[in-house]
């Protein structure tokens, strides 16, 4: 009994000082997630000894402090499986609808972070999650993040975990459009997400053969995509399939939505510029997704039969990819080597075949547009794809 008690005690110390660990999932469900959250814990608990504890449904639960046990059983068998065991949702701790009022809940999700003595919160999330995370390391808490969106427009990260995945799955769409769209002589326009930058439907349009992709960063004109169509059944081929981002716009919109800009940049006055960003907001709203029309219009120019197919939330399902999931591991286990550092305030960030931490504060606020010269765009230009400019 006597050689027992300071073993005893020494293992006491050892668990007390270990670091206990808050992970949570915020903005769209996105393959990968599960694949993150497992890397992160496994590493956390076998490598580092830490404890971890997951909060549901994003922001929200941290703020209602409703806690799921992270353990070895809890991360078993979650690799294959898509969505996120933690749940989410797109609430933000400054802005969350409280009863029938929006409040900022910042210093109740402060507070529930030092009742729950977490040495950091793991973020897992889009641009929306990165600008919230950075707000709430502003306000004292130690955090780090993980970027995932099948848009794949983080800034610095060379890759998001879930874009993969998605990709995939729209290219998978648009094989199967091309049999249909041959057999009835048709244009099939195929919708897919990417509201701000276009690397899913970039991409999914090169590896799916899709004869127009239409991107936001490259405004288009109905007119010259109409006549690379009409050049295409002059040819013999009397179908075509064009891939269109759903923030992709008209030169004439964009240069709409660029005015009102300058409008809101040149505003002096608090409650004028307020005003114009909301007119901002509306515009944005009503010229952006706006598929039906774009295939209103080459039906009518072209005279062909225009179908739509708009993927929507296809693309967020399902079991994540091979790559998604080596991806979402490779971030996840260096994750837990950084909060064992304790290196917080940051993001981490694929860098060829490194990761790396980003500062919070250079993420936010930033999107990661396709370059005019990136090589995805001279291939598809190569290949005689149409890009309606």
């Amino acid at each position: 009994m006597f050689q027992l008690k300071p073993n005893f005690e020494k293992h006491q110390i050892i668990i007390s000082m270990s670091k206990y660990i808050g992970i949570l999932t915020s903005g769209g469900d996105t393959p990968g997630l599960n694949a993150a959250i497992r890397a992160i814990g496994k590493a956390c608990i076998n490598t580092y000894g830490m404890q971890m504890v997951g909060f549901r449904d994003g922001f929200r639960g941290l703020m209602e402090n409703r806690r799921l046990a992270i353990d070895k059983a809890a991360l078993s068998g979650i690799l294959t499986r898509g969505g996120t065991i933690l749940g989410t949702s797109r609430d933000k701790p400054y802005k969350m609808r409280v009863g029938n009022k929006e409040r900022d809940m910042t210093d109740v999700i402060v507070e529930n972070y030092h009742q729950n003595h977490l040495d950091c919160l793991v973020c897992l999330g889009g641009g929306g999650t990165q600008k919230n995370a950075y707000h709430l390391a502003e306000h004292g808490l130690n955090i780090i993040t993980l970027p995932k969106t099948i848009d794949n427009d983080i800034w610095g990260t060379e890759m998001t975990f879930g874009f993969d995945t998605a990709l995939g799955i729209a290219v998978d769409a648009i094989d199967r459009l091309h049999s249909t769209a041959h057999s009835h002589h048709r244009i099939i326009i195929c919708e897919v997400m990417g509201h701000r930058a276009g690397w899913l439907a970039l991409g999914a349009g090169i590896s799916g053969g899709a004869d127009v992709i239409l991107i936001p960063e490259i405004p288009y004109d109905t007119k010259i995509v109409a006549k690379s169509i009409l050049n295409r059944a002059r040819s013999g081929k009397p179908f075509s399939i064009v891939a269109i981002a759903e923030g992709a716009l008209t030169q004439k919109a964009d240069e709409l939505i660029k005015n009102k800009k300058k409008e809101v940049e040149n505003a002096k006055k608090k409650k004028e510029k307020a005003a114009l960003k909301e007119e901002l907001r509306a515009l944005d709203k009503k010229l952006t997704s706006n598929t039906l029309y774009l295939a209103r219009q080459l039906e009518e120019i072209t005279g062909l039969e225009t179908r739509i197919t708009i993927l929507g939330h296809l693309q967020r399902g399902g079991s994540p990819s091979a790559a998604d999931r080596l991806l979402a591991t490779r971030l996840g286990t260096a994750c837990a080597h950084h909060i064992h550092n304790n290196e917080f305030g940051s993001m981490v960030a694929v860098r060829g075949n490194e990761t790396t931490l980003i500062p919070l504060e250079e993420v936010v606020g930033k999107v990661k547009m396709i370059p005019p010269d990136h090589v995805w765009i001279k291939c598809a230009r190569e290949v005689d794809t149409c890009l309606g400019d």
